[in-house]
């Protein structure tokens, strides 16, 4: 095992891939739950990052998908947060090679310890997660890898479960992993809490970067080499790192399973956190406070002689009369109506929809953008010929230089002053004024101004897909 040389004592690496497909729909692949305001006005992604607040830590590392990467730089900026690096995986394989990205990168600067964090965690008591955190860096320091378990309160089986071996006689409680076992049935879900012994697992870990990489050598071999190329080709795009595309050769596997069911050298801390996946409606409603009735509520409800059920409204009323422990969540384009019961089946609706090509499991009406977002309001259909949307520009931002083959556009400017090239012309259109941009016409809009542009835009054309662009120069890197 590597010499103890710890330049960096603690680097954080935020796990912030997943789909989050259990939280449709308001949890989508192009805007999964991790960036998400699920329980307060924080997303979830920068909750995780002021957790580390109370820990004494270097600028952590964020691990997601290439296409997410704006998001990322966007909730960052916002929350006053400058990540260390922000690494891209162009394609989704788990946390086992996630983490092994940020393994291979971080060896080389030190072989500093690694918290591993998902992005995408519920934390209701910081200072248990801190007092946690101390525990767990000399353990992991040391040559462990550290994982945290959360003392069960009910018979969960929803989590998978840790049990606890050989006390280390260490503060903290620590003890060596006796055994992960994966969610039970309700049975022995009781079993383990009248046992004792056995806690959650949050999927949080500590351990040093040489320390991850020896291990997974040992026991995923290939997931190894796969990320150790992919890291060897890497390469800088803006303020992003881009591993090569070796990457996608790599299984696809979670560290418990690669890692944590194999080694000898697990330990567990105990903690006591109040601590969630926000892994289904059911469990994201457990974690919000409820009214009188036990119903949770966000958006613009009205709730008639309802129990324990979950409403939530984003763009209209919701009313709801007479029904229990039920889960209701309307968005611009979507209704879900769910017995609590049966919440987990969300997935079977976003497989159908994925099997259908439709559009609905993907994104949301509003696009996000790194130069703002796109809303649309109407149209889209092979039969509509047309689409309506509300563009929104923020200020110093603009779209890419581009053209369309199949559709004009008519932009008509109603708050701020856009700045447009069309063809060899530049020329600026004030509020309540617009202009035409026809199909096969290089065009680009600039909002130069000191708040946000809101542009509506009609397209015309034979297609309207997103497909249609041709891009000349994009300031993001967007091909």
């Amino acid at each position: 095992m590597p010499a103890n040389r710890l330049s960096q004592p603690l680097l954080p690496v935020i796990l912030a891939g997943g789909a989050g497909t259990r939280l449709w729909p308001l949890s989508r692949e192009h805007y999964p739950k991790q960036f998400l305001p699920l329980t307060n006005s924080q997303t979830m992604l920068q909750q995780t990052l002021a957790r580390l607040g109370g820990v004494a830590a270097s600028a952590p590392v964020i691990v997601c998908h290439h296409d997410h990467r704006f998001i990322v730089a966007e909730q960052c900026r916002a929350l006053g947060v400058e990540p260390g690096a922000v690494l891209l995986e162009p394609v989704a394989r788990n946390t086992a090679p996630a983490l092994a990205l940020a393994a291979l990168q971080a060896e080389a600067a030190g072989d500093p310890v690694l918290l591993a964090l998902p992005a995408d965690s519920h934390i209701g008591v910081a200072d248990a997660f801190h007092e946690a955190v101390r525990h767990a860096v000399p353990l992991a320091a040391a040559g462990n890898i550290v994982a945290f378990g959360v003392a069960p309160d009910r018979p969960e089986t929803g989590y998978g479960y840790i049990q606890a071996g050989q006390p280390l006689g260490v503060a903290g409680d620590a003890a060596r992993i006796a055994a992960f076992t994966e969610k039970p049935s309700r049975q022995v879900a009781e079993s383990y809490l009248a046992a004792g012994g056995y806690y959650w697992n949050s999927g949080m870990f500590a351990v040093r970067a040489s320390v991850y990489l020896e291990e997974l050598k040992r026991f995923q071999p290939a997931i190894h080499a796969a990320c150790a190329a992919a890291m060897a080709a890497q390469t800088k795009d803006l303020d992003f790192h881009r591993p090569g595309t070796a990457f996608a050769d790599s299984p696809a596997d979670s560290i418990d399973y690669a890692v944590m069911e194999h080694t000898r050298l697990g330990v567990v801390v105990p903690t006591q956190m109040d601590w969630s996946d926000l892994g289904s409606w059911r469990t994201l409603a457990d974690v919000l406070p409820a009214d009188a009735e036990g119903n949770t509520t966000s958006g613009d409800v009205i709730a008639v002689a309802t129990r324990n059920s979950h409403l939530a409204g984003q763009s209209r009323l919701v009313a709801a009369i007479g029904v229990e422990n039920m889960v209701v969540v309307e968005t611009a384009d979507v209704v879900l109506v769910a017995s609590k019961a049966h919440v987990a089946e969300v997935k079977t609706v976003v497989e159908r929809l994925r099997q259908a090509s439709r559009a609905e499991h993907r994104e949301h009406t509003t696009a996000y953008r790194p130069w703002g977002h796109a809303e649309t309001f109407a149209g889209g259909g092979a039969e509509d010929g047309y689409l309506v949307k509300r563009i929104t520009v923020q200020p110093g931002e603009s779209l890419s230089l581009q053209k369309h083959r199949h559709r004009a556009e008519h932009w008509v400017v109603v708050r701020g002053e856009a700045t447009v090239q069309r063809g060899e012309e530049t020329f600026v259109v004030a509020e309540d004024e617009s202009t035409y941009i026809p199909a096969n016409v290089r065009h680009r809009l600039t909002n130069r101004g000191p708040a946000p542009l809101d542009v509506i835009e009609v397209q015309v054309g034979a297609l309207l897909a997103e497909d249609d662009i041709v891009r000349y120069d994009d300031r993001y890197g967007r091909e």
